[in-house]
């Protein structure tokens, strides 16, 4: 009986790529392998068929030599005559599935194990990012024992190699038609074993305590800013490298400013005379001194004035953002009869010759109001 083509068994075309192979050939296997489909010969034989075509057109030697021969290309012991196991095609997916059973995860060999990174979450004032900030924090934490200076052994005495994994931190284990790679459960993948544990850290290597560090932090930073402290999160299980510490930075809402990049904006009320007949105002800085501002006359709400560099500290950099003063136009309340009377007396004055109306704005949009009414039928 002639052999199945190989490109028809995965179900691909000729021209199919390194990624459509191995995704046609990781359906086929998970849907037919044995351990699924326990005692039905014909997935067996499927799986086995799947197995071979892939062994063969992932490679691209075999492939070019199948392309141009066919199965007469590996008549002769070829990997036609090998393909009755879980080849080295389903390790290659296996291998994807559940990572690299040799690596030994966090822990290497001797038992010593990276430590866990930390973070710690700041709230500083608006002030602080702008001058910067030298401050201490305090971390509860796990550090290097002492009195076994790392090793978890009691003094005068050392860890041993597991019998059990050959101080490998695996042992290996045969289901069906896998050979399966676990954490050694004699060492718990430390491939080490302490009989004589140390008495301040019950063989850990490591115990608890607050420390105290000193951060700086620059001028300039923004909310959300992150910063590493490089070997300063937990310490490593059995002598192993310390964790790093991040520290997370969360700028207070400022009860006058509001930030924007490295610009600052100030919202300042001005009274209608003021903002009428021109004058100034002093207002305040994020460094803690005053700038004074001049308003022309007949200056609106919402007008806005830049003073160049007197923003925020830009990060690394001797530069600063601007600040923009937002001017609201206040309108006078609870007025003595006389302040009315002053008022109406100046709605009802006419401008003098030659001169234009006080509130043009005012003026032009019920003008234009008026237009369209006047266009408006009922």
């Amino acid at each position: 009986m002639a052999k199945p083509d190989y490109y028809e068994t995965l179900g691909v075309d000729r021209n199919a790529d390194e990624a459509a192979l191995k995704s046609a050939y990781r359906k086929l296997a998970m849907k037919h392998h044995p351990d699924r489909n326990p005692d039905d010969a014909a997935a067996e034989a499927r799986f086995k068929e799947a197995n071979e075509a892939y062994d063969v057109l992932k490679d691209p030697d075999k492939r070019a030599a199948y392309n141009q021969f066919g199965h007469a290309a590996f008549e002769n012991g070829g990997p036609s005559q090998r393909g009755g196991g879980h080849g080295s095609g389903f390790a290659d997916i296996f291998d994807e599935m559940f990572g690299d059973f040799g690596s030994g995860g966090g822990r290497g060999r001797g038992g010593a194990a990276h430590g866990a990174d930390l973070r710690y979450n700041m709230q500083i004032s608006l002030e602080d990012t702008f001058k910067g900030r030298e401050t201490q924090i305090r971390v509860p934490t796990a550090v290097g024992c002492d009195d076994c200076n790392g090793s978890g052994a009691a003094k005068g005495s050392h860890p041993t190699t597991c019998g059990a994994c050959q101080g490998r931190g695996k042992v290996r284990a045969q289901q069906g038609f896998f050979t399966i790679e676990r954490t050694c459960p004699t060492c718990n993948g430390a491939g080490q074993v302490i009989e004589d544990p140390c008495g301040s850290c019950g063989g850990a290597g490591r115990v608890r305590k607050e420390k105290t560090l000193k951060v700086t932090i620059p001028a300039g930073v923004e909310d959300g800013t992150r910063i590493r402290l490089s070997g300063e999160g937990e310490a490593g299980a059995m002598g192993g490298q310390a964790g790093d510490l991040y520290i997370f930075i969360a700028v207070a809402q400022h009860k006058m400013f509001q930030r924007d990049s490295a610009d600052l904006h100030l919202r300042v009320p001005i009274p209608m005379t003021t903002a009428a007949m021109g004058g100034a105002v002093e207002v305040p800085t994020i460094e803690g001194k005053r700038a004074r501002v001049t308003v022309p006359k007949g200056t609106q709400s919402g007008h806005q004035f830049r003073l160049r560099g007197k923003g925020m500290s830009v990060l690394r950099s001797q530069a600063r953002g601007d600040m923009y003063i937002d001017v609201n136009v206040e309108t006078p309340v609870n007025m003595s009869k006389r302040q009315e009377e002053l008022l109406r007396e100046f709605a009802g004055e006419k401008p003098a010759k030659g001169q234009t109306t006080t509130s043009p704005e005012s003026e032009g949009f019920f003008s234009r109001v008026k237009e369209l009414w006047d266009d408006l039928t009922d």
